[in-house]
This record gives structure tokens, sequence and C-alpha cells, in this order.
């Protein structure tokens, strides 16, 4: 931290209170009136409620962890009008009986209490279907419909997938009668992608991704947020801050709140209405965010990565061109040596030998 932080003024109030905000404006709940529309989330919600309004079936939405998809669906759920009947689950973890169970209670067709006991509890999963089919069968005289949305899907199980395809199959003539949408992290599509699921997977008529914030995102995202805190006039971060945040998060949102956040916190309780890159270090420091690589950085590591094999190129090349005028040193100084004719050999006479003598 540089000097201008170095020690504090006196016992800080929180800070919401200090820069005057009616709310903390980095907070993790998926308040949908802090969204920002970045390219791809405007066009994933713009996507989400065409399709839920077209009503094509199933719909899916992924992206990175922390990229918004949750606050997208409230986003969505906010949008639509009042002839839409509605089911967030944010449990993954359930079986087909509970699952049927969530959505009755979530469309107000059964009660808190007779899910846990009565009849209800007792249900088969045939008498849960039927219900909920009667129910929505019930909506096509005003023209209304279920909209059922899942958190977390890349956790659903085989049996519960199997049993969503299903109720994508709750249908009159002319549309479904359950919108389905299904948000989860991008290993999503590896699962939907998967032999046991290839039915339902042949029945998704839409796919939107989320894609991290770009660094003109990260400063127009943290000015959205203070402004629907009422607080943009009482605390601003610098540009250097502001690269360094979006360095730090790699365009996550989750993370941009988290660090803000710890940054603000700083910032207030040394009285502070800029926030420079000094705070935004120690926030990350406190969060334990590794820094950042700067470009030099990368380049030296790289460097020092490819260091071994360019010393052996380099070892190689010098040998063969040591070697070439060795080999011509070699050859001149050896004497010629002529190959031996085979016409300069003849054997020598036999010697004479009389008959006489034998």
């Amino acid at each position: 931290m540089s000097a201008t932080v170095s020690s504090p003024l006196r016992e800080a109030p929180q800070y919401e209170e200090f820069y005057g905000f009616v709310q903390s404006p980095f907070t993790l709940a998926p308040d949908p009136r802090f969204l920002y529309l970045s390219e791809s989330h405007d066009a994933a919600l713009h996507l989400l409620l065409q399709s839920i309004r077209r009503r094509e079936g199933i719909v899916v939405l992924t992206g990175d962890i922390g990229t918004g998809k949750t606050t997208v669906c409230r986003s969505v759920l906010e949008r639509l009008d009042m002839t839409s009947f509605t089911s967030l689950l944010l449990n993954p973890f359930l079986s087909v009986e509970e699952l049927l169970r969530e959505i009755l209670l979530d469309f107000g067709v059964v009660s808190r209490e007779a899910v846990r006991s009565g009849r209800v509890a007792a249900a088969t999963k045939h008498e849960l279907v039927s219900t909920l089919h009667e129910f929505l069968t019930s909506l096509v005289p005003i023209g209304g419909s279920g909209v059922l949305i899942i958190d977390e899907a890349q956790h659903l199980s085989p049996q519960v997938l199997e049993e969503i395809r299903v109720l994508s199959n709750l249908e009159t003539n002319q549309s479904k009668l359950l919108q389905i949408v299904l948000v989860g992290q991008l290993n999503l599509l590896d699962v939907l992608g998967t032999p046991a699921v290839r039915k339902l997977d042949q029945r998704i008529s839409l796919r939107a991704v989320l894609q991290p914030l770009t660094r003109a995102d990260v400063e127009a995202y943290i000015g959205h947020r203070l402004s629907v805190a009422r607080g943009s006039s009482s605390v601003t971060f610098d540009a250097r801050a502001l690269d360094l945040i979006h360095a730090f998060s790699k365009g996550v949102p989750r993370v941009f709140n988290l660090l803000c956040d710890r940054a603000l916190m700083l910032g207030a309780r040394f009285g502070l209405r800029v926030i420079t890159t000094d705070v935004v270090t120690e926030a990350a420091g406190s969060l334990g965010l590794r820094a950042p690589r700067t470009r030099t950085q990368a380049w030296a590591q790289g460097a020092l990565r490819w260091a071994p094999i360019a010393a052996a190129i380099l070892a190689l090349l010098a040998a063969l061109l040591l070697f070439a005028p060795l080999h011509r040193l070699v050859d001149a100084s050896l004497p010629a040596v002529r190959a031996p004719s085979m016409r300069t050999f003849s054997p020598p006479p036999l010697p004479a030998v009389e008959l006489a003598a034998l």
C-alpha cells in the first residue's frame, strides 16, 4: 500500500454509510436490478425471453462459474407476464418425485404442508405427472403456460434428465405446455452430449453462452452498480485500478463484486474517494487472488521454458558448423592412395618338370 493508505484516520463506519450507498453495490445476491447487460448477457436474455414466448420447449444457458447465469434467469422471470406460471429450482440434487413436487409447489397447485405430509407426499410419479398435466392444460383457455428453470443443471442425474425430456412432451396440437430452461456451467454441454441423454439433447431448440466481460465492460459494469446503489458520485475507481480489476478477475463478474467490495471497505477505512491500484492490490491479497502476469513476465516465463531446447539447438548448429571445415582439413592432409590395378599382377611361371626325373 502507498503512504496515502498506510494508516487509518479513525475507526471507520461501514463503507455503505461512508459513501452514502442505499445498499451494497457489489452484493453477490442475484438481484436483477444490478444486472449489467454486456453484449453476450443482453443476447442471452433476449434469446431466452423469445424462446419462452414462442414456446419452443427446451433451451439451454451456459457460462463459466460466476458469469451471472442465475441473475440472468431472475431477470427473465421478472420480465414474464402474468400468464406465465414459473418455477425456479436451485437444487439439482433431486429425485424425479421431488422434482415434480417442487414444480407443483412453485406453480401453486399444492401447498408446502401437502408436500411435507398427506397424499402429495405419498403420490406416485404417475399421479404427480398427471396432476401437472391437468394444471397446464387448464392454462390453455387463458393463453397461459408453465416455465421451469433449473439452475446448476450439470448436476442433474440421468433419471431426472430423462424425466425432463418426458415433461417436454406435454403439449397441445399447437404448442408446448411447459417451457424448460436448463442453466449450468460449460460442462453441461458435455453432459447433454452423452449417449444416455441423446434424446433430450435432440429436443433443445436454443443454446446461449455467457462470455467473460471485456475491459470496457468492467468500467461500465462498476459504474452501473454504483449508480443503482446511488453512490456513483461519492467514489470512483481510477483507470489503472480498473485495468487491475479486469486482470485479477479475468472478466468474471463474481470476482469483480468480491474485489470491489473489499476495495471499498479499504477505501472507507482510510477515507479515500478514489480507489487506486494500491487499494485494489491489497484487496486482492486479502481474497487470495494471484497477481496477474504482465506481458513482460509472460514473455520471460515462456523464454525460460524454451531456453533448454533453444540451447540444445544452438549447440547442434555450432557442432555442424565446426565439423564442416574440420572435415575439409582432414581430406586435404591425407596423401592420395592409388587403387591397385588387376592388370599389374601376373602369376610366376611354373618350373619345367621333365618326365624322366619322375
